[in-house]
């Protein structure tokens, strides 16, 4: 089932700040902000130094919408124009299956579908028309 779709704003290392920015302008509850140095280390990758206070994932409650805001990772390109992606909440994994692979008929898939520590389910796409998606579930 789909629950909820959220603008996402990507920043290219000022997330902090947008996240600061926005929770002013719209006297929004802070919910929530991880940085890539909170993610769990992976062996495989190692972090950055430059990475480690970036905003990986920051939610703010706007009345009844949730702003979601994150920063680019050291290196991922950042253009003008394409810092607003729209984030899809599901709360079923075959479900986000299903429209992840719908969304990506035709389009480009930037981060497979796979599990993450904080979702059993996550990926990147877009779409034909050039929109960005992010698909997570979120299984209660």
């Amino acid at each position: 089932m789909i629950k909820a779709l959220a603008p996402y704003i990507v920043t290219n290392g000022n997330g902090h700040e947008a996240v600061e920015f926005y929770k002013h302008a719209f006297d929004a509850e802070l919910i929530g902000v991880q940085t890539f140095g909170d993610m769990p280390p992976n062996p495989e990758y190692s972090l950055p130094e430059e990475a480690k206070d970036r905003v990986m994932h920051a939610a703010l409650q706007v009345g009844d919408t949730r702003l979601m805001i994150s920063d680019t990772f050291p290196g991922q390109p950042y253009e003008l124009g394409s810092q607003v992606t729209i984030a899809m909440i599901l709360t079923d994994v075959e479900k986000s299956k299903d429209v992840f692979s719908k969304l990506s008929d035709g389009g480009n898939v930037t981060m497979e579908l796979q599990e993450t520590f904080w979702s059993p389910s996550y990926g990147q796409v877009t779409d034909k028309f050039g929109v960005s998606w992010q698909i997570t579930t979120e299984v209660e």
